[in-house]
């Protein structure tokens, strides 16, 4: 019984360490994207090192049109808003968890830690505020032409796709924090 006590004080230091500072924070029953206005200027840092890495590691330039779209992301509704950039983050995240480009996965463990966090807040808004809530026209369009790109795209194209135009899904993420002040 002894040899357990020990034992415990011991590794609990150690068990502390072993799992990540940015694992998911669970949520209360209420919605803050306060902190997606201005992301810490690391987070960003982050995201700019590994688009740079992946530029220079691919000369890939796929015709995705998926991000140009004919609508600016302040004029859709705040929880339209807020799926478009779920929708954007879950993108980014599914192709840096299946990256093509080798030496990528190194780079993007800092930046898909904050899209995994970020979309998780984002679903957490969603079903505290507006659990109900069905997409616009165009942004239903938009999300059909996203689906239809994850079944038809490549999936290095898809990554092109999604790394280079990933400073748009951090202004999008930006605009959904900044609710009507968008």
């Amino acid at each position: 019984y002894g040899f357990t006590i020990i034992m415990v004080g011991a590794l609990g230091p150690l068990l502390v360490g072993a799992f990540p500072q940015g694992t998911l924070k669970k949520h209360t029953g209420t919605c803050s994207l306060s902190k997606y206005q201005s992301p810490v200027p690391s987070e960003l840092e982050a995201v700019r090192m590994m688009k740079k890495q992946y530029e220079l590691l691919t000369d890939r330039r796929c015709n995705i049109k998926l991000f140009h779209r004919k609508w600016k992301t302040a004029k859709l509704s705040v929880p339209d808003r807020v799926i478009l950039a779920e929708a954007e983050l879950d993108l980014a995240i599914t192709v840096l968890t299946n990256s093509t480009t080798q030496g990528l996965a190194e780079m993007s463990e800092q930046p898909l830690a904050f899209f995994t966090q970020a979309r998780e807040d984002l679903r957490h808004c969603m079903a505290v505020e507006a659990p109900s809530h069905q997409p616009s026209g165009k942004l239903k369009h938009w999300l059909q032409k996203l689906e239809t790109a994850k079944k038809e795209e490549t999936a290095s194209c898809l990554e092109d796709a999604a790394i280079i135009y990933i400073f748009e899904v951090l202004k999008d993420l930006r605009c959904a924090a900044q609710r009507e002040d968008c």
